[in-house]
């Protein structure tokens, strides 16, 4: 439904422009609040500064675009995609390679910069609470996966991913700086402990809702998820205790009809601004390193990259290297 409302928009915008002469392109993204914060801080923009038509689709799909690469029929120009995927992808030869002379990367964040793929965002996985909802929060991971002192459901990110594994190693006694690489058997051996207490959540929305509910009354969440809800009035508490840094990045897949404005919406999407008001918007960290001088001082102290004391890079090139091993076990430890 969303795509046949934003390729209708995208025809009614072109009928009214009369000449269909407009410059387009396609950004696709996961859809919801992020997306729309997207569209905001980036794609207006860009449309204003260059008349180019920036047509919105989604949510991301990796079988689909592969697919759309294979078969040399791409629709889609720029994609937000997961980190680890946009190393993998990259090195599998479904994206191109990005021109460095066009977007500048001097004033990116260099963990987040590859040859095929830049930063989009980046973001830690939390430990969010209803405070409303129970009479005591889980302050650690540990605290996460003990039911006795924390009894009821919790929510974890249902996808093969950073984040959730990590946590069960922290959660069992593993130091931040000896989780690669990752030791599977014990880390699903812990899961195994809260596996019947878990519920999944598969969308950001679904994630705030299991919280707002007190479904699931705690969690491993996305920390803007859980400004979002902060917002929204309930009372919730979020720990920053050895937060799991992922990142979202921006990729070009090969064969992408419009390359050169794809490259030019990359370059104003990573610029300094842009990534300020993404930012104040999702409550994800910008990955250019001028865009914090350009916050309130209030709002940047709640991102991520000020909350670095315990915080744990997940390794976006390890995922990249054993994505697919670790997704079979991942979807076969859910199943069984």
């Amino acid at each position: 439904m969303k795509r046949t409302i934003a390729l209708a928009a995208f025809a009614a915008i072109m009928a009214v422009s009369g000449t269909a002469k407009a410059e387009t392109m396609v950004f696709t993204s996961w859809g919801g609040t992020t997306q729309d914060a997207q569209k905001v801080a980036w794609a207006n923009p860009f449309a204003d500064k260059t008349g180019t038509v920036v047509a919105q689709d989604g949510p991301t799909d990796y079988g689909k675009l592969k697919a759309m690469v294979e078969a040399g029929q791409v629709s889609w120009d720029v994609v937000d995609v997961e980190g680890d995927y946009a190393a993998q992808a990259g090195k599998d030869g479904l994206l191109e390679k990005l021109d460095f002379s066009v977007i500048d990367k001097s004033k990116l964040d260099p963990r987040f910069v590859t040859d095929y793929s830049v930063g989009s965002f980046y973001y830690s996985f939390v430990i969010g609470c209803n405070a409303d909802a129970v009479s005591a929060c889980p302050k650690t991971w540990a605290d996460l996966f003990d039911t006795a002192k924390f009894p009821g459901k919790r929510t974890f990110y249902k996808w093969s991913a950073p984040g959730v594994i990590e946590a069960a190693l922290l959660a069992d006694g593993v130091p931040a700086d000896k989780l690669y690489p990752l030791d599977l058997d014990r880390a699903f051996k812990k899961l195994d402990t809260i596996k019947s207490d878990i519920i999944w959540w598969s969308s950001g929305a679904q994630s705030q809702q299991l919280l707002a509910s007190a479904e699931a009354p705690f969690g491993s969440l996305w920390n803007g998820r859980m400004t979002a809800l902060a917002a929204s009035g309930i009372k919730t508490e979020t720990s920053w205790e050895q937060n799991i840094t992922a990142a979202d990045s921006l990729v070009i897949p090969k064969g992408a009809p419009n390359l050169e404005t794809a490259m030019k919406f990359i370059a104003l999407a990573t610029s300094a601004q842009p990534q300020a008001d993404l930012a104040k918007a999702t409550g994800y960290a910008p990955i250019n390193i001028d865009s914090a001088k350009l916050m309130d001082p209030a709002t940047a102290k709640t991102l991520p990259d000020q909350q670095t004391a315990s915080q744990v890079n997940a390794s976006m090139k390890y995922w990249a290297e054993n994505r697919d091993e670790i997704g079979k076990r991942w979807y076969a430890w859910q199943a069984k």
